[in-house]
């Protein structure tokens, strides 16, 4: 096995990388599941895109995510280590991201489109909506950084 090679698999079996990544992957499938269970209408295309791509929604997987890699480098390189603090603040920062400027980002798209849509009717005119960016509540974002810090530590622990 070549150099490069060696760095390639090491990178893909890195414990932080790999609970990042579960941690992630197993929010987005957990929230496609709490949508399906909301309303049962989807096509296989929509819930494909809801685990690949949909933001918003219990849980967050930003939360999850964050504090899967902060959990992972505590365990990894210890909780004194300059990486763990960098690691935690970049948490907040995304955390607190996810539940102020996101979501308030989308609830104002989604009066902007509805004011659109009224305009639109009463002046006979055509309206495009614009993006409803999903942000999250503050009870998405925890259980999606509890979910994070499980799966962190279990990667680490077992």
């Amino acid at each position: 096995m070549t150099i490069r090679a060696a760095s390639i698999k090491s990178f893909f079996e890195n414990p932080v990388f790999l609970s990042a990544v579960t941690s992630w992957f197993s929010a987005q499938l957990m929230k496609a599941v709490v949508i399906l269970l909301r309303s049962r209408h989807r096509k296989p295309r929509e819930i494909l895109a809801i685990i690949i791509w949909r933001t918003g929604g219990m849980p967050s997987s930003h939360a999850a995510l964050v504090v899967s890699m902060a959990t992972a480098v505590a365990f990894a390189e210890g909780i004194n280590s300059n990486l763990f603090v960098v690691s935690v603040f970049f948490a907040l920062v995304v955390m607190r991201d996810a539940m102020g400027v996101r979501r308030s980002s989308g609830l104002q798209g989604r009066v902007l489109n509805s004011l659109g849509r009224q305009t639109a009717e009463k002046l006979g005119i055509e309206f495009h909506s614009i993006k409803e960016v999903l942000g999250h509540a503050p009870l998405e974002v925890v259980v999606g950084g509890l979910f994070g810090f499980f799966i962190a530590a279990a990667f680490a622990l077992l």
